[in-house]
């Protein structure tokens, strides 16, 4: 396989009567998924996009999804996906920097995309899933009626070529457009292939927004000829009855969901045992969490460490490399991430290139074909992040003397809240817009349901008046809700460096004080 598409094209050759998508009503087999995804890609050009084009995906979960994702490989175009939560400045920002010019969303989100078109003069088409008569969209399904049912050309495809533009938190608080080609989705997709979660025909549950980079999911089961699931969203109803109906073998959620599971009425009672393994993604998951999973759910988890720089395989844990008690070295190792997957190599080093030690502290750099082709018009902190052929995560951590990879902290204070990144600076600048804040410093703090929790501690100007409540309702206003402090404490100075700088680290130890 050289292309993302080619993952439906092998399938639809080899079983075109298997099914391949299921969403609500819709059941796709590989064949007819294929031909959609034909339609769609032959339409696009058709509209007047051309290969190299870029189109923003503002959606959420469905069959649609997937095909653009395919259509848009095939085309010899990039996909952007959009996380549907950000503000309408945030998304305006994303889709003029990725200079997108088209735009596939849906009719909740209708309204922000005709925003979006009106404030960037680039953005030409707007294409629109289930929409309205009259919505001023043009109908996703008229574009597939129309469009050619053929294989459209390979001629010009390059497998090196960027295929996903997927934006991510920046050290500035502003998004990084990680470039993600053909081979380096397919490069993580065989490495977590080779760790066994799958077989032929195998089905997967995808609960998370396919606009994360966990959309590895869907490609991997759509490798190896399974079934991908879709839900809508990640709430836990939906989430059960998709279970208990179509008994997916894998089941990948990030801590908050896994969160709302336990606290559904009757889980207890259910029985999953059809499933094969549960995972986590998206951000570290406490122990007694975990341990009311396995007994909850009846099955061991999976865990492991990546980042969308890395499309995202790095390592993984498997559920037998670790416990909880007993055996002090598997106790050990269930506080670490795993080892590297098999094509990625893992090292430790100093800042200055150096290796370090076993079990000595220093950035986790990662080499790999599925490392990123680089940032979208950022070559400086391109050269930043990668180093002769190395990928500097900004991620801390040491390995053991059995190849185990544990984190440490992030380098760059970014707070992983619910699997969303969450830079501690946006959220500050956005607080230090209020007449009555003086200054603010944001850090995360461990939380059981979120992982992280977005803490906020506030000195006010002399004289300011501002509540807790005010504050968060501020942000909200202005940023993503994800984004915004859950507390806020007050405080009259904040601990500064010898040049003024406000010391994050040192407003976290408050906390960690008061706890031991």
């Amino acid at each position: 396989m050289a292309y993302l598409s080619d993952l439906v094209v092998e399938q639809a050759t080899a079983q075109p009567e298997a099914e391949a998508v299921v969403f609500e009503e819709t059941r796709l087999s590989y064949g007819r998924l294929n031909e959609r995804v034909n339609r769609l890609a032959n339409g696009l050009e058709e509209l007047g996009l051309r290969r190299g084009d870029h189109v923003a995906l503002l959606l959420e979960n469905c069959h649609q999804y997937l095909e653009a994702y395919y259509a848009l490989s095939k085309a010899g175009m990039v996909a952007v996906p959009l996380n549907w939560r950000l503000s309408d400045e945030e998304l305006r920002y994303i889709v003029d920097h990725s200079e997108s010019a088209a735009l596939i969303t849906d009719q909740g989100h209708a309204k922000a995309a005709l925003l979006l078109r009106e404030r960037i003069e680039r953005l030409e088409h707007l294409i629109g899933v289930g929409v309205e008569e009259n919505s001023g969209l043009t109908s996703y399904e008229e574009i597939l009626a129309t469009g050619s049912p053929d294989e459209p050309s390979r001629e010009g495809l390059d497998e090196d070529g960027l295929a996903v533009l997927m934006y991510t938190g920046g050290t500035t608080g502003l998004p990084k457009g990680v470039m993600l080609s053909h081979r380096n989705l397919l490069a993580a997709v065989n490495a977590i292939a080779g760790i066994g979660m799958q077989a032929t025909g195998a089905r997967t549950l995808y609960a998370l927004p396919l606009f994360h980079i966990a959309n590895w999911q869907a490609f991997l089961f759509h490798a190896v000829g399974g079934c991908v699931i879709v839900s809508r969203r990640a709430d836990p109803k939906r989430i059960v009855d998709l279970l208990l109906r179509e008994k997916p073998v894998l089941v990948n959620l990030v801590p908050t969901v896994y969160e709302s599971l336990l606290a559904f009425p009757g889980i207890e009672d259910l029985d999953f045992s059809f499933v094969g393994r549960f995972t986590v993604s998206g951000a570290p998951m406490a122990a007694d969490s975990m341990r009311r999973c396995e007994k909850v759910f009846g099955m061991r988890f999976g865990k492991g460490y990546g980042l969308t720089e890395a499309a995202p395989a790095v390592s993984s844990l498997g559920p037998d490399e670790y416990a909880f008690e007993g055996d002090p070295k598997l106790v050990a190792q269930g506080r670490s991430v795993g080892k590297p997957l098999a094509n990625v190599e893992v090292r430790i080093c100093h800042q200055d290139g150096r290796k370090c030690k076993t079990r000595e502290e220093g950035e986790i750099t990662v080499r790999g074909p599925n490392v990123m082709l680089g940032y979208w018009r950022d070559p400086e902190r391109t050269r930043e992040a990668l180093r002769d052929g190395w990928l500097w995560t900004g991620d801390l951590g040491f390995v053991d003397e059995e190849g185990y990879l544990f984190l440490t902290d992030r380098k760059g204070d970014m707070i992983i809240s619910g699997g969303e990144n969450v830079h501690p600076t946006e959220t500050e600048n956005t607080l230090q817009e209020h007449p009555a804040v003086r200054e603010v410093a944001v850090i995360g703090l461990p939380d059981p349901k979120w992982g992280e929790a977005v803490k906020a501690v506030v000195a006010l100007e002399p004289g300011g008046a501002a509540s807790e409540d005010e504050l968060i309702a501020f942000c909200k206003e202005r940023i993503a809700g994800y984004k915004c402090p859950r507390s806020i404490d007050f405080a009259p100075e904040l601990p500064k460096s010898t040049v003024g700088k406000i010391l994050r680290k040192d407003v976290k130890k408050w906390y960690s004080e008061s706890e031991s």
